[in-house]
């Protein structure tokens, strides 16, 4: 008589909800230009923490020898000043390089100012309600209405041209649109069952404002405030061709497109090249901050 054979047990197969984190860049990766955009701004963030030790010179310091020298693959080139010189013998990769680093400061900046003003302002709003609510998204209103740039401008005229100026001129311009979201969020949130339950069991205002109802409120606002890194950048950079932003010798990307105007005929690698950094960086940021809504919003997630 043979002896029965006892089968090997097998596990079983892992049918338990994947991690968020791996849930997130399952979506992200989904799109190749989000993925791009957020290697571009990793380099970005890299070169701008070590601007000063990969940058060949002095972003302002001159050199009256080298006037409008042309980027080294041109004629009268040299690789001492790969991406040439400006009108009056400073270094462009430099302050390329230098300018990085202020650019992503002052989109950071504007929108970590601008995202927690505008939540505080649409909590306020989305809880209170009434005449509370009426005044502040009416104020809103009226900002969305006016032009952004102009507004920006009639506040650094106001406030009087310089870096920190401008920063809060582009908060204010920005911050209707956080206060709308957080707004919009809270009055959706505010519905459901677990705030009621909240409630029921005693938790104040507060509590239910900032830990029950805004942890559930971010996922828009992070969105948001990565489309509007780039809208900052390129409204202080508008502000720097002005003259009304960061002033000379800073090197910010705006300010150098102001300084080579009168040079694009003929010197065209003092305008292009601050134009292309510009580019560069808003659509990274813009490619990035769509990967982020399909990842994180539920209604777009494939």
């Amino acid at each position: 008589m043979t002896a029965e054979t006892i089968p090997t047990p097998v596990a079983a197969p892992n049918t338990g909800p994947p991690h968020p984190l791996a849930e997130f860049w399952l979506y992200f990766r989904a799109n190749a230009g989000a993925v791009v955009g957020l290697f571009v701004i990793v380099g970005l963030v890299v070169v701008a923490l070590l601007a000063d030790v990969i940058s060949p010179h002095s972003p302002i310091i001159t050199n009256n020898t080298v006037f409008l020298k042309p980027p080294f693959w041109q004629a009268g080139g040299t690789l001492a000043y790969p991406l040439g010189t400006d009108a009056i013998g400073r270094d462009i990769l430099s302050r390329l390089i230098h300018g990085a680093r202020l650019s992503l400061l002052i989109g950071i900046a504007v929108v970590v100012l601008a995202v927690f003003a505008g939540t505080v302002l649409g909590l306020v709003a989305g809880f209170f309600r009434g005449m509370i609510e009426i005044v502040i998204m009416r104020l809103m209103d009226i900002t969305l209405t006016l032009p952004s740039l102009l507004l920006a401008i009639v506040i650094v005229a106001i406030l009087g041209p310089g870096l920190m100026n401008a920063m809060l001129a582009v908060s204010v311009v920005l911050l209707p649109h956080y206060v709308r979201i957080a707004r919009a969020a809270v009055i959706s949130e505010v519905a459901k069952d677990y705030v009621t339950a909240a409630r029921v069991i005693g938790a104040g205002r507060m509590r239910l404002m900032f830990k029950e109802v805004l942890p559930n409120c971010v996922a828009p606002l992070i969105v948001q405030a990565t489309l509007g890194i780039s809208t900052a950048i390129l409204d202080a950079a508008a502000l720097g061709f002005l003259g009304l932003g960061a002033q000379p010798p800073t090197p910010e990307w705006g300010t150098m497109l102001a300084d080579a105007r009168e040079f694009v005929v003929r010197a065209w690698w003092v305008v292009t090249l601050p134009g292309v950094a510009i580019l560069v960086t808003v659509l990274a940021f813009n490619l990035f901050g769509d990967g982020l809504r399909d990842a994180l919003d539920p209604k777009l997630k494939r």
